[in-house]
């Protein structure tokens, strides 16, 4: 049976299968799913837990002799098979479909795995243990679909936030599901729960390196060069790696040069925002960087970042922060040298 990963505790509360895969290239959802089988497993009384990695030269025989042992004091058992690569081969694809097929008793397979693709799909031990148990494939939330993840798991901490709180937070942890449910649960001791707004979330995340990133970027928006130059010199005097600074630039320059286009495009300014999710405490900055530059400028910019990416890997010469300080100038409208004529 395939579930998603939010069906999956509903599932477990009926009853235990006999086996579960989750599989997927997405760390924290996966591990996350692992985590309620091994919860719902404990509460069924599976006391016994041994774990298996099935990395190059696994002994596939060691999997099948636990399925032939009992436990010393007959506890139940979960066995927990890590398959990073998500190709168990055709010893283990035999080790895994014959378990399926008979599975032992009083035993819960977890099977955690790399990202399945469509071959492995259709394999003879990936459908057996489709029909014997439960198979959840998790997948990277996608950038539109952050916020309502987001959402929802701030209500289920027991908090209430307002639109404008969930799209900041979004904007912050983009990519990285981990550092989100880190935050979300840092605003819950924080706030005690209940109502939660876009200033409890900036006053939540000033202390960290990443959010002042953030500081920069709309400084730079705003047009206030000397500040945006400030915080690069103080972010670069903290240690604050320059890749850091330039995901933030570019990420909010691909953004710049898309709500530019669409606006010239004839679009309603309201619409672009909101697609875009920019916030209401941060639509003046925004505002007032789409009047600065038209929409080849902002291409342009991004273009420069894209050269940049390759200075602060070192396969072009030059200073990582100096240009970076270039960077920001121009987007602020300010560049410490103009074209001659």
């Amino acid at each position: 049976m395939r579930l998603r990963p939010e069906q999956l505790a509903a599932r477990l509360g009926q009853d235990l299968p006999p086996v579960c895969l989750v599989s997927g290239d997405e760390p924290f959802q996966l591990e996350e799913a692992a985590a309620s089988v091994r919860e719902a497993a404990k509460a069924a009384g599976h006391t016994s837990r041994e774990v298996f990695w099935a990395e190059t030269g696994f002994d596939w025989p060691r999997l099948a002799g636990a399925a032939d042992s009992l436990s010393l004091f007959a506890e139940k058992r979960l066995v927990e098979l890590r398959l990073p690569s998500g190709k168990p081969g055709a010893e283990g694809g035999k080790v895994l479909a014959a378990w399926s097929e008979n599975p032992p008793p009083d035993t819960l397979l977890l099977i955690i795995a790399g990202k399945l693709d469509k071959a492995q799909q259709n394999t003879k031990w990936f459908k057996a243990v489709d029909k014997a148990g439960v198979v959840v494939q998790v997948w990277p939330v996608e950038a539109a679909a952050l916020p309502a993840w987001i959402a929802r798991r701030m209500q289920a901490r027991g908090m209430q936030p307002t639109p404008e709180a969930v799209a900041l937070l979004a904007e912050r942890v983009e990519g990285n599901l981990l550092a989100a449910d880190q935050e979300l649960e840092k605003l819950r001791l924080l706030t005690g729960g209940g109502p939660v707004d876009a200033d409890q979330v900036a006053a939540a995340v000033s202390d960290s390196a990443r959010y002042d990133v953030f500081g920069l970027v709309d400084a730079a928006l705003a047009g206030d060069a000397a500040r945006a130059a400030r915080m690069l010199f103080g972010l670069r005097g903290e240690g604050v790696a320059a890749n850091l600074v330039l995901w933030a630039l570019t990420r909010e320059l691909r953004a710049l040069a898309a709500m530019s286009r669409a606006l010239a495009a004839g679009q309603p300014q309201a619409a672009v925002f909101k697609a875009h999710r920019v916030w209401d405490k941060r639509k003046g900055p925004v505002q007032a960087a789409l009047r600065r530059h038209p929409a080849r400028r902002w291409q342009a910019l991004l273009w420069q970042a894209g050269e940049l990416e390759r200075v602060v890997k070192g396969q072009a010469p030059g200073s990582p922060w100096e240009e970076l300080l270039q960077l920001t100038l121009k987007i602020a409208g300010r560049p410490l040298f103009r074209a001659a004529g």
